[in-house]
């Protein structure tokens, strides 16, 4: 059963889907939206799960260093209703630090500035995804 896993910003909302066996993230897309258009976020979010078959998605839950959930938390919150009146099963997961590890996997693999721009988000869903799957296996 493949597991979806979800970085979501203002703008864009990483994608990453897992293996069959639940146990690899790879990368899928950087959905685009207008800026806090989360109902929007969420029609583009559809295809993937019948295309992936997924009955989970994994959705980064940011919070402050210090633990606190802060607005960026409470709109993940919100999204995770959205994703559920969808009919998925939403885990919320902790993301600190999601963007800042993904960044330095790119910077270590020489990927262009230009290029890291375009899918930190997809790295960063990978990394929500990832950090999931390992917690299970």
């Amino acid at each position: 059963m493949r597991i979806l896993g979800l970085d979501l910003g203002s703008k864009t909302l990483g994608v990453s889907v897992s293996d069959a066996l639940g146990m690899i993230a790879r990368p899928v897309e950087t959905i685009r939206f207008e800026s806090d258009d989360y109902e929007a976020a969420c029609e583009q979010v559809q295809p993937y799960i019948k295309e992936f078959q997924v009955k989970t998605a994994v959705l980064g839950l940011p919070k402050h260093m210090n633990g606190d959930v802060g607005i960026r938390g409470e709109i993940s919150l919100m999204f995770k209703e959205k994703l559920e009146a969808l009919g998925l099963e939403v885990v919320l997961w902790d993301e600190r630090l999601t963007t800042v590890a993904a960044e330095k996997i790119l910077i270590s693999a020489d990927v262009s500035r230009k290029k890291r721009k375009k899918i930190i988000d997809q790295m960063a869903a990978v990394q929500i995804l990832q950090s999931y799957l390992d917690s299970k296996n």
